[in-house]
């Protein structure tokens, strides 16, 4: 008859049985407008995903994040080991952001945005639907004793699988060390490159792995966003939520009869069709509330507007809204912890713009050669350093050198007089610096070096001369 909530699935998570075991999540194929617009996004992600590695703007490769050569490039726009205070602070706007949105809409990102999810829903489950058919056909093929369909229908999924995790781990390679050496080691072959050979065939598999067998646990044990839900989400926060009031009513949820007048009866609006569970997937009732493996992807508010649709309820039985707003009636309202989420978010916002219009594109870092004090040469005292010169740009400066500002001295580079600086590269060397001890200011003095390309004034950079107290 009427059924209400069992509050012991929280014991358990979703794809864990009562004996502990994995409890395989066979979906049903999701229909619906929110699946239509979810499904168009997610191909424009990703031809994002796979475009995003290939693009260049003004030279510079539109997502790199080359962690061996700790360069990486945002939106096409370059950051060197020395700008790791940037990129710093755009993590932190990321994340910020991310809790801003966790807070006023759920955890929407992850069904929406995630490319986990777009690659297991979007990809690889889609997949398996053409393959293997609806939940029920799964069912049954699972069940059914290893013959020729199975093994037809098994071996055919499972080698589609593996040539999209390799054409993935392929971009995934491309984001780590850059697409032009990705393109360079193709045309060299594998025998030239075993190394990045046996990293692309590791990365295969573990993305094998996941979207094989590992599946919807990775949101649900492995990704840390699912625990910072807990900790982000309070009774205002929008998620996709099952209106219980309307749901449950007096009686409870109870099968559909078109012979009752089920508002007379004290019935809920929910008919307990249990399809709302079934095309979930991670396989949970979104009836019993908020939880942990909800990833907001909304397959079970389309099935249950069909269902309402179909025997002539109001739609958005389930629906995103707020804990409030299913109790109160109460309408969405930026409260003060989202304005606080959105005040630390913009004062983050305006540090970033002001430390881009601070950044140069030539960086110069001169330091006094560690272990070495100064040297007598005759009324002068020298001092050896080492110097880098990291060009941001995209064009080569050909003709670089050091003029000394203060105090007057001499700049002498080991082995050349002025030297070149690649685009997107760095120059490093050693350089001796001589002044006359008449223009000491003691044990150490600040000495202004300007770096020049040509006649341009590229950066300067100050550094610590030393020299014998007795001239203090």
């Amino acid at each position: 008859m009427s059924t209400l909530p069992d509050y012991n699935f929280r014991d358990s998570i979703g794809t864990i049985n009562k004996e502990g075991k994995r409890s395989w999540i066979y979906a049903k194929i999701p229909k619906g407008i929110l699946y239509e617009r979810r499904k168009w996004l997610s191909y424009f992600l990703l031809l994002f995903l796979f475009a995003a590695p290939f693009v260049k703007i003004n030279g510079n490769q539109f997502l790199l994040f080359n962690v061996i050569d700790r360069k990486f490039n945002l939106f096409g726009f370059p950051f060197w080991p020395q700008d790791f205070h940037i990129f710093v602070i755009i993590m932190i706007i990321g994340v910020v952001s991310l809790a801003l949105f966790t807070v006023a809409f759920g955890r929407i990102f992850c069904g929406w945005f995630c490319p986990q999810t777009i690659f297991m829903e979007m990809v690889f489950r889609r997949i398996e639907f053409w393959i293997e058919g609806d939940r029920g056909a799964q069912i049954r093929l699972d069940k059914q004793a290893w013959g020729a369909e199975k093994i037809r229908k098994k071996g055919t999924k499972w080698f589609i699988f593996y040539i999209i995790s390799f054409l993935i781990a392929n971009v995934f390679l491309a984001y780590l060390i850059g697409s032009d050496e990705l393109i360079k080691f193709i045309k060299d072959g594998p025998t030239k490159n075993t190394h990045t050979l046996i990293a692309l065939i590791i990365f295969t598999y573990v993305f094998y792995f996941i979207y094989a067998w590992f599946r919807e646990q990775v949101c649900i044990i492995a990704c840390p966003y699912g625990r910072m839900q807990g900790v982000l989400l309070d009774n205002k926060t929008i998620n996709v939520a099952y209106d219980y009031v309307r749901g449950e009513k007096e009686v409870g949820r109870a099968k559909f009869n078109k012979q009752e007048d089920r508002a007379a009866s004290g019935k809920g609006d929910c008919i307990d069709c249990k399809l709302c569970v079934h095309v979930c997937p991670t396989g949970i009732d979104i009836r019993n509330g908020v939880q942990l493996e909800c990833v907001n992807c909304t397959a079970c508010i389309d099935e249950c507007d069909h269902i309402m649709e179909s025997v002539g309820l109001p739609k958005g039985l389930i629906r995103y809204a707020s804990e409030v707003e299913i109790v109160n009636k109460e309408k969405f309202v930026f409260n003060a912890r989202m304005k606080g989420y959105a005040s630390v978010l913009l004062i983050l916002t305006g540090v970033f713009i002001g430390m881009l219009f601070l950044r140069n594109d030539v960086e110069a870092t001169i330091l006094h050669l560690p272990g070495q004090l100064f040297e007598h040469k005759g009324e002068k005292i020298s001092n050896v350093y080492t110097f880098k010169v990291v060009n941001k740009t995209e064009h080569d400066f050909n003709n670089v050198y050091f003029k000394l500002v203060s105090p007057k001295g001499e700049i002498k580079l080991v082995g050349k007089d002025h030297f070149t600086v690649k685009k997107q590269a760095l120059s490093e060397g050693t350089m001796f610096v001589e002044i006359d001890q008449a223009f000491l200011k003691g044990d150490k003095t600040t000495l202004q070096i300007e770096v020049y390309n040509d006649k341009e004034l590229i950066d300067n950079e100050t550094t610590n001369f030393l020299g014998p107290r007795s001239f203090n």
